[in-house]
């Protein structure tokens, strides 16, 4: 089991797709990354987990945002993220199936640290994934006690 040191950052996974969000948590898992990983299928979710979060434990969060939610568009959660002080310093990664030029760079310019295409092909997406995880497992996240 890994020191305690590498489980201070939650994971919040912001994703719809029920079989997509196994996949990333799957592929994450396989590329070492034991974090705690909190699964949101909507916006109003995960923007209560990391209020939630901040209150009671504050601690850092790693947040992997879908852009196609059903009560709200992962900008607006990028927005929300970025513009309040508390939470500004946490890594954003837009994972999408949004490849439109505009759609990326207004991302990057809300604050966004890494943008990822999901291809629609399994292969592609599962590559991606363990891209992604082998990612998390070198990234260094900013404490609460950094924002202040």
């Amino acid at each position: 089991m890994a020191p305690k040191e590498h489980h201070e950052v939650t994971i919040l996974m912001i994703e719809d797709d029920l079989g997509h969000a196994r996949l990333i948590e799957k592929n994450i898992r396989r590329a070492g990354v034991m974090n705690e990983v909190l699964h949101a299928a909507d916006g109003t979710t995960a923007l209560k987990y990391l209020s939630e979060g901040l209150t009671t434990r504050q601690r850092p969060f790693l947040v992997l945002l879908d852009l196609n939610l059903p009560d709200m568009s992962g900008t607006t959660i990028l927005e929300h993220l970025k513009s309040d002080p508390a939470l500004r310093r946490f890594p954003v990664i837009v994972l999408t199936t949004t490849d439109d030029e505009r759609e990326i760079q207004r991302c990057y310019d809300l604050g966004a640290n890494v943008y990822i295409t999901k291809p629609v092909d399994y292969e592609d997406f599962t590559t991606a994934i363990r891209q992604l995880g082998l990612f998390l497992a070198v990234m260094q996240v900013p404490s609460a006690d950094d924002a202040a």
